[in-house]
């Protein structure tokens, strides 16, 4: 076959695949049956994440667990933060805060925590007091010294959503896998970061308190993460899950902390006020951590 007939034939995939990806819009008799599957089509995609293999402890020859930032400013990054409006788009598609909020309101997620060693479990009225900012007013309070009582009217709410997103926080695990002499990285866990809820009642202040709204136990979330779409600036035709996109890697990080002997100290505590040398600091420890698996076939 020549190099014509193969392209032909991968084009002629991708134009079949591509029909197939926006559920049902060429198919559609009025605008609400865009995104709804049929039984069958479901049965066939057989839609489900795919599972993690096995790893036996002894066949871990080495592992490093680091901690890393998305900064949602870098443009590789944006299909982890927009769309930011969910309400003014199509049901198919969501932020990734938005998708794991909903998944936490609705009990599809629920190994939820405080902090990246998944310690401290956190339940959903625990989030609500980090995602809700409520404010009563000289109104309210002059009707609760005169009455012992707030009417609503006098209660301003302050809620975070996707577009108050400043970063992403990871951690995750490399590790060698002796069996099949490869490096390999496993995520675990995930964490929205953003201004309190606070800063969104008073604005004029420019109150800069970037705080760890929550951490996700990141393996399960995939159920969840798997079943809501990311934008593909490729191929529109084409969308890519979440658990898929995080996976893969198709993201931009900075490593801000690794495990050390120092009480897994971060890169800021020991490099202070030089946000070059704190770079520098982050290539290292990556380098480093790439440089284990050429390392295994020097001879």
């Amino acid at each position: 076959m020549n190099n014509k007939n193969v392209m032909t034939a991968v084009f002629g995939l991708l134009v079949c695949f591509g029909a197939s990806a926006q559920v049902n819009i060429l198919n559609a008799d009025t605008p609400d049956d865009i995104g709804k599957k049929t039984e069958a089509q479901i049965a066939y995609d057989n839609d489900e994440p795919l599972p993690y293999g096995y790893v036996d402890e002894r066949d871990v020859l080495w592992s490093k667990a680091v901690w890393e930032i998305i900064d949602l400013d870098e443009r590789v990054n944006f299909p982890l933060y927009y769309p930011i409006d969910t309400n003014n788009i199509g049901s198919d598609r969501r932020s990734l805060y938005d998708v794991l909020v909903t998944a936490i309101k609705n009990g599809e997620i629920e190994d939820v925590y405080a902090d990246s060693y998944f310690t401290e479990k956190r339940t959903l009225d625990d989030l609500g007091a980090s995602l809700v900012y409520s404010d009563t007013t000289d109104l309210g309070i002059e009707q609760f010294n005169a009455e012992g009582v707030v009417d609503e009217q006098y209660i301003r709410k302050f809620t975070l959503d996707a577009g108050d997103l400043e970063e992403w926080r990871i951690r995750g695990l490399w590790y060698i896998d002796k069996r099949q002499g490869e490096l390999k990285y496993r995520m675990l866990g995930i964490c929205p970061v953003a201004n309190e809820a606070r800063s969104k009642a008073f604005p004029d202040d420019n109150i800069d308190s970037k705080v760890e709204l929550f951490w996700v136990w990141f393996p399960g979330a995939r159920e969840a993460l798997h079943n809501a779409k990311a934008f593909n600036r490729k191929n529109t035709s084409q969308p890519i899950s979440y658990d898929h996109l995080l996976n893969s890697r198709r993201f931009e990080g900075l490593i801000y902390k690794e495990d050390n002997v120092q009480g897994d100290r971060g890169v800021r505590d020991y490099i202070n006020d030089n946000a070059l040398m704190q770079l520098l600091e982050s290539d290292r420890i990556e380098e480093k951590v790439r440089n284990m698996e050429i390392d295994l076939w020097n001879y």
